[in-house]
């Protein structure tokens, strides 16, 4: 009896490895990169740019009022990733509804900027934008300024040092970013109760 026991947990176990081995080998996830890979191909090079250009063309709106209404800042990342902090001024449309950009800028040669938390996103996006016909639109990407290699989207704009603002805390500078912490949990909270 034993041994049928143990026959059938290691049947189970190599099974479960199996099964988990399969789903590595995910043709969907392939395919995705695949397709992302086509959208990345519709930008020409010289519009993917980093967060140090992104920086000097917000700046210029920002001192440039009739500037600022030729150009647009696309944030294309999640409502509650905007809300918890964003670069001030600028635009949001959440990835998903790119579709919407058409009706809201209708000129196709306005300059836009595209950035996510990273690229993967904006490149999602500012392919479209191309495919849609839009001529002038630059995908916020990684770079390297000084030796020093920064990543696309609010997680290079971080790492520069440039400032954010939310509706609670005003402007502020991330001081230290990290996957990690979200992935982990580590920088939740204790939650006190007073009963």
């Amino acid at each position: 009896m034993k041994k049928l026991a143990v026959s059938v947990i290691a049947f189970l176990f190599l099974f479960s490895a199996a099964a988990v081995a399969s789903a590595a080998d995910n043709p969907l996830a392939d395919q995705e990169k695949a397709v992302h890979k086509e959208f990345s191909a519709a930008i020409p090079a010289d519009r993917l740019v980093d967060v140090f250009k992104l920086h000097e063309a917000w700046t210029k709106a920002m001192a440039d009022p009739e500037y600022r209404k030729k150009v647009y800042f696309l944030d294309v990342r999640t409502h509650p990733e905007f809300y918890a902090f964003h670069i001030r001024g600028t635009d949001h449309v959440h990835a998903g509804h790119m579709y919407t950009l058409p009706k809201k800028i209708t000129d196709p040669n306005a300059e836009i900027y595209v950035f996510c938390r990273t690229a993967h996103r904006a490149q999602y996006v500012a392919g479209f934008l191309y495919k849609y016909g839009y001529k002038n639109v630059y995908c916020i990407v990684d770079g390297t300024k000084d030796g020093k290699k920064y990543e696309g989207g609010v997680v290079g704009w971080a790492m520069a040092g440039f400032p954010f603002v939310n509706q609670f805390t005003g402007e502020f500078v991330i001081t230290g970013y990290s996957k990690e912490l979200k992935e982990t949990g580590e920088y939740n909270l204790r939650e006190f109760h007073p009963y």
